[in-house]
């Protein structure tokens, strides 16, 4: 789960996602610019709010759907693992611009033209973004989808879609309710944005290794032990 949120995370400060943000609050909320969208924050959260129910369905049903599927190929679940391991590999080189793959440059957009009124519009965007395969969420949304697919649970595995909405969803309802303080962050932060790629990219190369060597758990077992012993005693 906090692979998956992390995941999510990297996905908003990722370079094709982070500068967009104050078009994507412009564009689902219908204001203006910066000035009106802070000025009418609250308005602006219930859109942001709305948008993020979009994507998260999306994100959300294609882990259910990567679920079932590995549920039918269960039996080749060694091989998935391996298989999976080795594209979650090349989507990290590729993040880390090791590789030059066209096929992942490519990006399949919704376009809704104008927006529909209202909260209904919102989410109708969210939908059309979740829906969109671009250079920066591909790698890593397929990652986790490639991941979804070997678990047999069906709930661990829609956990953790939920998870990696979420670590997506969170600072983008913040910089919607505090877009000022975002902006001034983002002017401080953009130097850094190659970096979030190069972290991504290296984070993706080794969770396919570990799926591939079928040793998912050494990762856990280390994350337990980051785990303060009087939480560990109330899980």
């Amino acid at each position: 789960m906090f692979v998956a949120f992390l995941g999510g995370l990297l996905s908003f400060l990722s370079p094709c996602v982070l500068p967009l943000v104050p078009s994507y609050l412009s564009y689902i909320t219908g204001m203006g610019g910066a000035a009106e969208i802070q000025e009418r924050r609250h308005l602006a959260l219930l859109h942001a709010v709305f948008f993020v129910i979009g994507f998260s369905f999306i994100f959300i049903a294609l882990g259910a759907t990567a679920t079932v599927f590995g549920r039918v190929l269960n039996t080749y679940q060694q091989w998935l693992e391996r298989v999976g391991g080795a594209l979650i590999i090349v989507f990290g080189l590729y993040t880390m611009g090791v590789l030059r793959i066209g096929l992942l440059s490519r990006e399949a957009r919704l376009d809704l033209g104008d927006k529909p009124l209202g909260f209904l519009g919102s989410v109708l965007a969210g939908m059309a973004f979740g829906a969109g395969w671009t250079p920066c969420i591909g790698p890593i949304l397929g990652s986790i989808l490639l991941f979804t697919s070997t678990q047999a649970d069906f709930g661990h595995g829609l956990g953790l879609l939920i998870a990696y909405s979420l670590g997506l969803a969170i600072p983008f309802l913040v910089a919607a309710y505090a877009l000022e303080a975002f902006l001034a962050w983002f002017t401080r932060f953009r130097k850094y944005l190659r970096y979030v790629e190069r972290v991504a990219g290296v984070l993706l190369v080794a969770f396919g290794v570990l799926l591939m060597l079928g040793a998912f758990s050494i990762l856990s077992g280390w994350l337990q032990g980051l785990t303060p012993a009087f939480l560990k005693s109330r899980l």
